[in-house]
């Protein structure tokens, strides 16, 4: 029996009705990413305010994300058991709720458990979006619809830190919270007006899947605090991270079992049986860790290392966010006209070309040298991004619609994790071994140490240090110019890396369907 993919049969949607569905999933789909990043660069001014250290303070983005993305994986399920648009609704509320409550935190254990319910909220809305905006384009404008749902999620990223740094210079950190509030009002609003569930979707669920719920939460939970806590912990050096990883992996091979044999699964496994459905999923998670990897790395380097502030580290991202929302429509109208596998490889190509650039800056760079890397970059993440969305989901039963983007957008944040947990470990375990091979040629024959130290001395003893502590001085002196060479070979070797996993792309894009092929049905 053939069934007939959700773009087969071309939706009733008038054409205004489709465009304001667009701009309240789009807010639907930005809202949720942006909270991901948005608190990365108000980190530091929280840890002042709730008396934490740098451990403890990444739980408040740790507990966001460990929330949402089981919420993300739950979606089709969820959907199944109280409706879409009733899902929609109540995830957005809850977003909001949790928002209010974590600008008006007044002790970080409040602060982590209203994270939690802000990511329980937000963990819906990018695949329901997603679904919801491929039904309201026919088969000729599918590229279009995955680019401008796309704008939202990955701008977001770039844009958090942006908006972030602002309004905690301007206001503080807890306005990084409220200000989701009126945007949420607005678009819960819209959602009630002109969002409807379809008559084709499942409906009711005979026996809940309580095993696969919490073999879930384990697996997903285990998996976020091994890539959150890895690197500070010494990864397989810590009793914690082994067997976390031990209780994770055995609690995730259980769950794949069992999900493939029940009848009503939490996780709907078996739509990976779609090979161009898993090819762009898994490509779907390298762009995800490429992408939020140098989200991460990018605004530590420019911090730390250039001493931007807050606002202006997350301003280095504005080129890529500006070119990013010039291609996303140029893409989804290339599409059309173009294989969809040779848009992917030209954004390969060109996205890996960025981070070739950015792997050989120097400490004497700034804002304008990155921007033209940075612009290039923006050109190529939309082409990879927008035909992939369009490849993977082409095929999916219209049924099956909500399942998919679940687990399509699962793939994308699980990637995105592993790029924050990557980063964090290639620049630390970088910094120590560039180190090492910098001290190693500081010797004290050396002709340039000597003349870095006696210029260095006679400089400090000019100045209120005296001419008794000038030559310890010059030697502390010495080892901070050494630190920062190889904290900034530590960061050109992380954007390398990155760039090579981006090659990874091009032999998966062989896999995936010619234009002509795109909306051919499924057969069960």
């Amino acid at each position: 029996m053939t069934e007939p993919s959700m773009a087969t049969k071309p939706p009733d949607t008038g054409a205004i009705n489709k465009w304001i569905i667009v701009a309240t999933t789009v807010l639907g789909s930005f809202m949720s990413v942006m909270d991901v990043s948005v608190v990365n660069v108000s980190l530091p001014h929280m840890m002042g305010s709730f008396g934490q250290d740098l451990s403890s303070i990444t739980w408040v983005a740790t507990s966001y994300t460990i929330a949402e993305i089981i919420m993300v994986t739950m979606t089709g399920w969820w959907s199944t058991f109280i409706g879409r648009k009733r899902l929609y609704l109540w995830s957005y509320g809850l977003f909001t709720i949790g928002s209010i409550l974590c600008g008006t935190a007044q002790t970080f254990p409040q602060l982590i458990v209203y994270r939690v319910l802000q990511g329980i909220g937000g963990g819906a809305l990018i695949p329901v979006s997603t679904a919801i905006m491929r039904e309201a384009f026919p088969p000729e404008e599918q590229g279009m619809a995955i680019a401008i749902n796309g704008m939202g999620v990955v701008l977001a990223p770039a844009l958090g830190p942006i908006i972030g740094g602002w309004l905690t210079d301007q206001y503080g950190w807890p306005w990084i919270f409220y200000i989701n509030v009126p945007v949420s009002i607005i678009a819960i609003s819209m959602a009630v007006a002109f969002i409807h569930d379809p008559p084709y979707l499942r409906r009711g669920i005979k026996k809940i899947d309580w095993a696969g719920i919490i073999l879930l939460a384990v697996t997903l939970t285990g998996m976020q605090i091994i890539l959150e806590r890895g690197q500070s912990e010494n990864w397989f050096e810590s009793n914690l991270i082994t067997v976390g990883t031990v209780v994770t992996s055995v609690a995730a091979l259980i769950m794949i079992w069992w999900e493939m044999k029940t009848k009503e699964p939490v996780v709907n496994l078996r739509i990976l049986r779609n090979l161009r459905f898993t090819v762009g999923s898994s490509v779907g998670m390298l762009f995800g860790l490429a992408l939020f990897g140098t989200t991460f790395v990018l605004p530590q380097f420019t911090q730390q290392l250039l001493g931007y502030p807050a606002f202006e580290a997350g301003l280095v991202l504005a080129p890529r966010a500006v070119m990013l929302i010039i291609m996303f429509p140029v893409t989804g109208h290339l599409i059309k006209y173009m294989e969809p596998r040779n848009l992917i490889l030209i954004g390969a190509v060109v996205t890996i070309w960025s981070y070739h650039d950015l792997s050989q800056l120097s400490l004497q760079v700034g804002f304008w040298n990155m921007v033209p890397m940075l612009v290039v970059m923006g050109i190529g993440m939309p082409l990879v991004f927008t035909t992939l969305g369009t490849v993977a989901l082409s095929n999916i039963p219209r049924p099956d619609m909500t399942d998919a983007t679940s687990l399509y957008t699962l793939t994308r944040r699980v990637g995105g994790n592993i790029g924050y947990a990557l980063g964090a470990t290639w620049v630390s375990r970088g910094f120590q071994i560039h180190r090492s091979h910098l001290v190693s040629h500081v010797t004290a024959s050396s002709p340039q140490l000597l003349a870095y130290t006696k210029a260095g001395t006679a400089l400090a003893s000019q100045t209120a240090i005296g001419a008794a502590a000038a030559p310890q001085a010059s030697l502390g002196l010495v080892d901070m110019v050494v630190n920062r060479q190889a904290a900034m070979l530590a960061y050109n070797d992380t954007s390398f890396y990155f760039g090579l996993l981006y090659i990874a792309i091009i032999p998966l894009a062989f896999l995936l369907p010619k234009r002509s092929e795109l909306y051919t049905p499924t057969k069960h």
